[in-house]
């Protein structure tokens, strides 16, 4: 392997395998994917998430693209094939520095999701979605956003001031048959953030999990209450069994992962 290549891969799609009534759990290295396609008691039959898992341990990164569809999987599968069509030129892009990367990423997504072959393409799909890209490199996350996928950073010295949620959700918003890059003015959001010293937890979710009936998960404080006890594959299990035995329909898809950083982060001159 040169050193572009990727150590760990995996893609899929909820139309391949839905997990309707099962909680899955998939251990990628050091990030844990759990998959949860909804209660069929409750009228659940399908499953339209998605996701991507890249990740290199020589150049320390991850790239993770997180997938919530509506009406049918296809925009998800169109996201899917499209990143994976990009897949050379973003290894390439992540062997740059990531202030460079992270420019690279943005420029590169923004061209893709504006070029007029894309967009015919989702006026061909039936059904949109949520995307949501993160990059972890370095001691630095960088994310890309459209709609309402969270992306959330637990660390010590941000719990201490309640600082949780990086992206924010945002309504209305999509790929797909409805696309937000058809608009004068494309709605997305994108961001970076410095990661602390010492150990830092990076957890992604589709809205199946916050928005569940009978649970407090829209507070990340309740989320991550499993993680202080149990290792991180046994605490993503718990929270998608809590959900499982709420009678949730809607599916959800989580990845979760920790990054130890040894540099210093900012802090106040006084």
């Amino acid at each position: 392997m040169n050193k572009y290549g990727i150590d760990l891969e995996h893609i899929w799609v909820g139309s391949q395998e839905s997990f309707v009534d099962e909680v899955n759990i998939c251990k990628i290295g050091h990030l844990v994917l759990g998959r949860f396609g909804g209660n069929s008691s409750a009228g659940q039959y399908k499953n339209e998430d998605g996701c991507i898992v890249w990740a290199n341990k020589k150049l320390n990164y991850e790239f993770v693209v997180l997938l919530d569809a509506h009406k049918t999987a296809q925009s998800a599968e169109l996201i899917v094939s499209t990143i994976k069509s990009l897949k050379e030129n973003i290894k390439y892009l992540l062997s740059y520095t990531p202030r460079k990367s992270f420019t690279c990423l943005y420029e590169l997504l923004l061209t893709t999701f504006e070029s007029d072959y894309f967009k015919e393409a989702c006026r061909n799909v039936q059904g949109e979605t949520a995307f949501l890209c993160v990059v972890r490199k370095d001691k630095f996350l960088w994310w890309f956003s459209v709609g309402d996928c969270v992306l959330y950073l637990n660390h010590p010295d941000l719990v201490a001031l309640d600082e949780y949620q990086q992206n924010h959700r945002s309504f209305y918003e999509w790929i797909g048959q409805v696309n937000t890059f058809e608009l004068e003015v494309p709605c997305f959001s994108s961001g970076t953030k410095e990661l602390r010293k010492g150990r830092n937890q990076l957890f992604l979710t589709t809205d199946g999990l916050i928005e569940c009936p009978n649970t407090n998960y829209n507070n990340p404080i309740e989320l991550f209450k499993p993680f202080e006890r149990f290792t991180n594959d046994e605490s993503v299990r718990k929270l998608l069994k809590e959900i499982k035995q709420n009678n949730v329909r809607d599916s959800t898809t989580i990845v979760s992962w920790f990054v130890d950083i040894e540099l210093e982060g900012s802090r106040p001159s006084n």
